[in-house]
């Protein structure tokens, strides 16, 4: 912040956007929430197979380490989206012994339930200059490494990358 601001505006400033940007995690949560519940599925389901869209195949213990699950519950998720056709097991390729989970399937009607946000979403992002895109988008990716070191200060296993 700039000198210019006295101590009292500067926390203002910074209480205010934390209200928003509070306001903001708590709707994206919240569509989520609602987005898994019509695709009949769990929010952690659902969470599950946007980070295997996001970050490829991977074994159940990195999916563990992604969710925040332990091995039991992680086990029980990838039974359920294994059964509903959303991802398969299948040996390592560079150890049989190992097994890793790929998607092979969203859920069906996702895209559907997803249309509302998408669209509204990209009309706030059009209502904007390239160059301001350019640093919403700067933001998110600088956002979300600060979030992910933030995680790892507090000891967390949770990873998204």
């Amino acid at each position: 912040m700039s000198s210019n601001f006295s101590r009292e505006e500067v926390w203002r400033v910074r209480s205010d956007a934390s209200e928003v940007f509070r306001r903001y995690l708590s709707a994206v949560l919240l569509h989520g929430q609602a987005s898994a519940r019509a695709c009949g599925l769990g929010a952690t389901d659902l969470y599950a197979l946007n980070i295997l869209e996001l970050s490829g195949a991977m074994t159940p213990g990195e999916l563990s380490t992604r969710t925040g699950l332990t091995t039991g519950p992680t086990t029980r998720l990838i039974d359920r989206l294994e059964d509903a056709g959303y991802v398969r097991r299948v040996p390592s390729p560079d150890d049989r012994r190992k097994v890793i989970v790929e998607p092979v399937a969203q859920p069906a009607g996702l895209d559907e339930v997803m249309a509302p946000a998408r669209r509204r979403i990209g009309e706030v992002i059009g209502g904007y200059t390239d160059e301001q895109r350019e640093v919403l988008f700067d933001y998110f990716e600088r956002a979300a490494t600060a979030y992910q070191e933030a995680a790892d200060e507090l000891g967390s296993d949770v990873t998204t990358r």
